[in-house]
Protein backbone atom coordinates (compact mmCIF):
# COMPACT_ATOMS: atom_id res chain seq x y z
CA UNK A 1 0.00 0.00 0.00
CA UNK A 2 1.77 3.59 -0.93
CA UNK A 3 2.50 5.38 1.85
CA UNK A 4 0.12 8.86 2.25
CA UNK A 5 3.42 11.02 2.64
CA UNK A 6 5.08 9.79 -0.31
CA UNK A 7 2.18 10.46 -2.09
CA UNK A 8 2.17 13.84 -1.67
CA UNK A 9 5.75 14.75 -3.29
CA UNK A 10 6.52 15.70 -6.90
CA UNK A 11 6.74 12.40 -9.30
CA UNK A 12 10.45 13.41 -10.11
CA UNK A 13 11.36 13.14 -5.52
CA UNK A 14 8.44 10.25 -5.38
CA UNK A 15 10.77 8.00 -7.56
CA UNK A 16 14.06 8.96 -5.86
CA UNK A 17 12.09 7.69 -2.50
CA UNK A 18 10.67 4.73 -4.00
CA UNK A 19 13.97 3.99 -4.82
CA UNK A 20 15.51 3.79 -1.89
CA UNK A 21 14.48 0.51 -0.44
CA UNK A 22 11.74 -0.80 2.60
CA UNK A 23 13.95 -0.20 4.68
CA UNK A 24 14.44 3.44 4.44
CA UNK A 25 10.66 4.01 4.35
CA UNK A 26 10.64 1.99 8.10
CA UNK A 27 13.28 4.65 9.37
CA UNK A 28 12.65 8.40 7.98
CA UNK A 29 11.53 10.93 10.40
CA UNK A 30 11.56 13.87 8.50
CA UNK A 31 12.04 14.88 4.37
CA UNK A 32 13.01 18.22 3.66
CA UNK A 33 12.24 20.03 0.09
CA UNK A 34 14.37 23.21 -0.24
CA UNK A 35 14.19 25.42 -3.37
CA UNK A 36 18.02 25.08 -5.03
CA UNK A 37 19.21 22.72 -2.34
CA UNK A 38 19.40 19.07 -2.25
CA UNK A 39 16.48 16.78 -0.93
CA UNK A 40 17.26 16.16 3.06
CA UNK A 41 15.98 13.77 4.95
CA UNK A 42 15.79 12.41 8.83
CA UNK A 43 16.44 9.04 9.59
CA UNK A 44 16.82 7.95 13.32
CA UNK A 45 20.56 7.63 12.95
CA UNK A 46 21.31 11.31 11.34
CA UNK A 47 20.53 13.57 8.52
CA UNK A 48 21.04 12.81 5.05
CA UNK A 49 20.73 13.87 1.68
CA UNK A 50 18.76 11.69 -1.24
CA UNK A 51 20.43 11.19 -4.77
CA UNK A 52 18.19 10.79 -7.74
CA UNK A 53 18.92 7.63 -7.64
CA UNK A 54 17.50 6.60 -4.28
CA UNK A 55 20.93 6.64 -2.33
CA UNK A 56 21.46 8.44 0.94
CA UNK A 57 24.34 10.33 1.08
CA UNK A 58 26.46 12.66 3.70
CA UNK A 59 27.89 14.85 0.76
CA UNK A 60 25.55 17.65 -0.38
CA UNK A 61 26.62 17.98 -3.95
CA UNK A 62 25.62 14.40 -4.50
CA UNK A 63 21.63 15.26 -3.36
CA UNK A 64 18.84 15.47 -6.02
CA UNK A 65 18.34 19.67 -6.01
CA UNK A 66 14.71 20.15 -5.53
CA UNK A 67 13.52 22.90 -8.59
CA UNK A 68 10.71 25.51 -8.44
CA UNK A 69 8.64 23.44 -10.40
CA UNK A 70 9.21 20.33 -7.91
CA UNK A 71 8.24 22.75 -4.86
CA UNK A 72 5.01 23.88 -7.21
CA UNK A 73 4.16 20.34 -7.79
CA UNK A 74 4.29 19.02 -4.22
CA UNK A 75 2.48 21.41 -2.77
CA UNK A 76 -0.65 21.06 -5.54
CA UNK A 77 -0.86 17.82 -3.86
CA UNK A 78 -0.41 18.77 -0.55
CA UNK A 79 -3.46 21.47 -0.42
CA UNK A 80 -5.66 18.98 -2.94
CA UNK A 81 -5.06 21.35 -5.59
CA UNK A 82 -6.86 24.50 -3.58
CA UNK A 83 -4.84 26.65 -1.59
CA UNK A 84 -7.88 28.36 -0.45
CA UNK A 85 -8.94 26.14 1.40
CA UNK A 86 -6.54 25.32 3.36
CA UNK A 87 -6.16 29.16 4.41
CA UNK A 88 -6.21 28.89 8.05
CA UNK A 89 -3.63 25.91 8.37
CA UNK A 90 -1.60 28.40 5.69
CA UNK A 91 -1.78 30.97 8.17
CA UNK A 92 -0.38 28.58 11.13
CA UNK A 93 2.50 27.47 8.66
CA UNK A 94 1.52 23.98 8.20
CA UNK A 95 -1.13 21.14 6.91
CA UNK A 96 -1.80 17.65 7.91
CA UNK A 97 -2.45 15.46 5.11
CA UNK A 98 -4.65 12.10 5.63
CA UNK A 99 -2.31 10.07 7.86
CA UNK A 100 -1.21 12.41 10.70
CA UNK A 101 1.79 13.95 8.27
CA UNK A 102 2.58 17.22 9.40
CA UNK A 103 3.77 19.22 6.73
CA UNK A 104 5.83 22.29 7.43
CA UNK A 105 5.64 25.40 5.35
CA UNK A 106 8.15 28.53 5.09
CA UNK A 107 7.95 31.39 2.81
CA UNK A 108 7.22 34.94 2.38
CA UNK A 109 4.39 36.08 4.64
CA UNK A 110 1.30 37.64 4.01
CA UNK A 111 1.01 40.00 7.23
CA UNK A 112 -1.82 42.59 7.73
CA UNK A 113 -2.73 44.40 11.05
CA UNK A 114 0.35 42.94 12.59
CA UNK A 115 -0.80 39.40 11.94
CA UNK A 116 0.26 36.68 10.07
CA UNK A 117 -2.76 36.11 7.54
CA UNK A 118 -1.11 33.14 5.33
CA UNK A 119 2.14 32.56 3.38
CA UNK A 120 2.93 32.92 -0.39
CA UNK A 121 5.99 32.00 -2.37
CA UNK A 122 6.28 28.69 -0.55
CA UNK A 123 10.07 27.91 -1.22
CA UNK A 124 10.88 25.12 2.65
CA UNK A 125 9.38 22.48 3.32
CA UNK A 126 9.39 19.61 6.31
CA UNK A 127 7.21 16.49 6.21
CA UNK A 128 6.89 14.83 9.10
CA UNK A 129 6.65 11.36 8.96
CA UNK A 130 4.20 9.87 11.46
CA UNK A 131 3.79 6.59 12.94
CA UNK A 132 1.40 5.18 14.96
CA UNK A 133 3.29 2.46 16.84
CA UNK A 134 0.72 0.06 18.77
CA UNK A 135 2.00 -1.44 21.78
CA UNK A 136 4.82 1.83 22.48
CA UNK A 137 2.61 2.73 25.68
CA UNK A 138 2.49 -0.97 27.25
CA UNK A 139 5.00 -0.36 29.79
CA UNK A 140 3.50 2.83 31.08
CA UNK A 141 -0.25 1.95 31.01
CA UNK A 142 -0.21 0.10 34.16
CA UNK A 143 2.14 2.16 35.99
CA UNK A 144 -0.62 4.63 35.79
CA UNK A 145 -2.76 3.28 37.53
CA UNK A 146 -0.52 2.35 40.54
CA UNK A 147 -2.43 5.01 43.14
CA UNK A 148 -5.13 5.07 40.64
CA UNK A 149 -6.03 6.91 37.45
CA UNK A 150 -4.36 10.39 37.68
CA UNK A 151 -3.38 13.27 35.62
CA UNK A 152 -0.13 12.71 33.60
CA UNK A 153 2.47 15.38 31.60
CA UNK A 154 4.11 13.73 28.64
CA UNK A 155 7.67 16.24 28.50
CA UNK A 156 10.65 16.16 25.58
CA UNK A 157 12.26 17.96 23.35
CA UNK A 158 10.72 17.99 19.65
CA UNK A 159 10.97 14.54 17.71
CA UNK A 160 11.43 12.58 20.49
CA UNK A 161 8.21 10.58 20.36
CA UNK A 162 5.86 12.57 23.01
CA UNK A 163 2.82 12.70 20.12
CA UNK A 164 3.52 9.07 19.24
CA UNK A 165 3.07 7.89 23.16
CA UNK A 166 0.42 10.03 23.61
CA UNK A 167 -1.56 8.40 20.47
CA UNK A 168 -1.25 4.94 22.43
CA UNK A 169 -2.07 6.03 25.35
CA UNK A 170 -5.23 6.99 24.65
CA UNK A 171 -5.65 3.58 22.72
CA UNK A 172 -4.96 1.67 25.81
CA UNK A 173 -7.05 4.02 28.29
CA UNK A 174 -9.72 3.62 26.17
CA UNK A 175 -9.87 -0.09 25.11
CA UNK A 176 -8.67 -1.15 28.62
CA UNK A 177 -6.43 -4.07 29.58
CA UNK A 178 -4.69 -5.98 32.24
CA UNK A 179 -8.25 -6.44 33.77
CA UNK A 180 -8.92 -2.78 33.75
CA UNK A 181 -11.95 -1.52 32.37
CA UNK A 182 -11.95 1.06 29.47
CA UNK A 183 -12.50 4.76 29.96
CA UNK A 184 -14.45 7.42 28.31
CA UNK A 185 -11.35 9.80 26.69
CA UNK A 186 -12.15 12.95 25.01
CA UNK A 187 -9.17 13.91 22.23
CA UNK A 188 -8.98 17.58 21.11
CA UNK A 189 -6.57 17.10 18.45
CA UNK A 190 -5.95 20.40 17.10
CA UNK A 191 -2.89 19.63 14.59
CA UNK A 192 -5.06 16.43 13.55
CA UNK A 193 -1.72 14.65 14.24
CA UNK A 194 -2.96 12.04 17.08
CA UNK A 195 -6.29 10.25 15.47
CA UNK A 196 -5.45 11.48 11.71
CA UNK A 197 -9.53 11.79 10.77
CA UNK A 198 -9.98 11.90 7.01
CA UNK A 199 -13.71 13.26 6.63
CA UNK A 200 -14.42 13.25 10.20
CA UNK A 201 -13.07 9.46 10.67
CA UNK A 202 -9.93 8.86 12.59
CA UNK A 203 -7.86 6.85 10.50
CA UNK A 204 -5.59 5.86 13.37
CA UNK A 205 -6.51 3.87 16.06
CA UNK A 206 -6.76 5.62 19.23
CA UNK A 207 -9.81 3.24 21.10
CA UNK A 208 -13.08 2.17 21.05
CA UNK A 209 -14.50 4.71 24.09
CA UNK A 210 -12.60 7.76 22.35
CA UNK A 211 -14.56 10.85 21.06
CA UNK A 212 -12.44 12.94 18.74
CA UNK A 213 -12.79 16.75 18.02
CA UNK A 214 -10.66 17.77 14.78
CA UNK A 215 -8.75 20.54 14.05
CA UNK A 216 -10.18 22.76 17.21
CA UNK A 217 -8.18 25.13 18.89
CA UNK A 218 -6.86 23.36 22.39
CA UNK A 219 -8.19 25.45 24.84
CA UNK A 220 -11.43 26.21 23.20
CA UNK A 221 -11.86 22.31 22.42
CA UNK A 222 -10.94 21.01 25.86
CA UNK A 223 -14.17 23.35 27.29
CA UNK A 224 -16.31 22.25 24.56
CA UNK A 225 -15.24 18.83 25.21
CA UNK A 226 -15.98 18.94 29.18
CA UNK A 227 -19.23 20.63 28.42
CA UNK A 228 -20.93 17.81 25.56
CA UNK A 229 -19.05 14.41 25.58
CA UNK A 230 -18.40 14.05 30.00
CA UNK A 231 -15.13 12.74 29.42
CA UNK A 232 -13.54 10.53 31.99
CA UNK A 233 -10.09 11.56 30.82
CA UNK A 234 -9.07 14.75 28.52
CA UNK A 235 -6.40 13.92 26.30
CA UNK A 236 -4.08 16.88 24.34
CA UNK A 237 -1.37 17.94 22.59
CA UNK A 238 1.05 20.70 22.96
CA UNK A 239 -0.42 22.80 26.08
CA UNK A 240 1.74 25.57 26.06
CA UNK A 241 -0.28 29.01 26.34
CA UNK A 242 -2.30 30.60 29.65
CA UNK A 243 -5.54 29.48 27.89
CA UNK A 244 -4.50 26.27 27.41
CA UNK A 245 -3.66 25.86 31.39
CA UNK A 246 -6.93 27.77 32.31
CA UNK A 247 -9.16 24.93 30.39
CA UNK A 248 -6.81 21.85 32.26
CA UNK A 249 -7.84 23.43 35.14
CA UNK A 250 -11.45 24.02 34.28
CA UNK A 251 -10.92 20.06 33.69
CA UNK A 252 -9.65 19.10 36.93
CA UNK A 253 -12.46 20.78 38.41
CA UNK A 254 -14.48 18.86 36.58
CA UNK A 255 -13.58 15.56 37.87
CA UNK A 256 -12.05 15.02 34.71
CA UNK A 257 -8.36 13.10 34.30
CA UNK A 258 -5.75 14.85 32.29
CA UNK A 259 -3.65 13.56 29.92
CA UNK A 260 -0.92 16.10 27.89
CA UNK A 261 1.99 17.13 26.39
CA UNK A 262 4.50 19.73 26.54
CA UNK A 263 7.88 20.51 24.91
CA UNK A 264 10.59 20.39 27.32
CA UNK A 265 14.23 18.78 27.74
CA UNK A 266 14.20 18.77 31.42
CA UNK A 267 12.71 19.17 34.89
CA UNK A 268 14.47 22.88 34.80
CA UNK A 269 13.13 23.93 31.64
CA UNK A 270 9.60 22.47 32.65
CA UNK A 271 9.75 24.63 35.62
CA UNK A 272 10.36 27.95 33.62
CA UNK A 273 7.14 27.78 31.41
CA UNK A 274 4.74 30.79 32.72
CA UNK A 275 1.85 29.42 34.05
CA UNK A 276 3.09 25.81 34.20
CA UNK A 277 5.07 25.97 36.89
CA UNK A 278 2.13 27.02 39.07
CA UNK A 279 0.50 23.66 38.30
CA UNK A 280 3.33 21.61 39.39
CA UNK A 281 3.93 23.15 42.63
CA UNK A 282 0.18 22.43 42.91
CA UNK A 283 0.91 18.88 42.02
CA UNK A 284 -1.47 18.71 39.38
CA UNK A 285 0.38 16.24 37.11
CA UNK A 286 1.34 13.01 39.80
CA UNK A 287 2.96 11.25 36.83
CA UNK A 288 5.70 13.18 34.65
CA UNK A 289 7.16 11.21 31.83
CA UNK A 290 10.60 12.51 30.39
CA UNK A 291 11.18 11.41 26.51
CA UNK A 292 14.61 11.14 25.48
CA UNK A 293 16.12 10.00 22.57
CA UNK A 294 19.14 8.22 23.12
CA UNK A 295 22.22 7.78 21.05
CA UNK A 296 21.60 4.57 19.23
CA UNK A 297 18.60 6.15 17.86
CA UNK A 298 15.77 4.91 20.74
CA UNK A 299 13.79 6.65 22.52
CA UNK A 300 13.39 6.47 26.38
CA UNK A 301 11.14 7.12 28.98
CA UNK A 302 11.32 8.58 32.65
CA UNK A 303 8.70 8.36 34.72
CA UNK A 304 8.92 10.69 37.63
CA UNK A 305 6.00 10.50 40.11
CA UNK A 306 6.03 11.99 43.93
CA UNK A 307 7.52 9.03 45.18
CA UNK A 308 10.30 8.89 43.27
CA UNK A 309 11.62 8.12 39.91
CA UNK A 310 11.61 5.04 37.49
CA UNK A 311 12.67 4.51 34.05
CA UNK A 312 12.57 2.13 31.16
CA UNK A 313 12.87 1.64 27.78
CA UNK A 314 9.80 2.44 25.31
CA UNK A 315 10.52 1.64 21.68
CA UNK A 316 12.30 1.55 18.61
Amino acid sequence: MEREWNRICAKRIRSGLNQAGADFFDRVEEIRLRVGQPLAVTMENGNYYLTAAGQLTTRWEEGMLISESDMAETMEYVSSYSRYAYAEELRQGFITVRGGHRVGLCGKTVVAEGKVRGLKYIQGLNIRVARQVPGCADALYPRLYADGLCHVLLASPPGCGKTTLLRDLVRRLSDGGDGRAGVRVSLVDERSEIAACYQGLPQNDVGRNTDVLDGCPKAEGMTQMIRTMNPQVLAVDEIGTVEDLAALELAVTCGCQVLATVHAGSWEELRGKPGLDRLLREHLFRHLVFLERTGSGRVRWRLRTELGEEAAWGWR
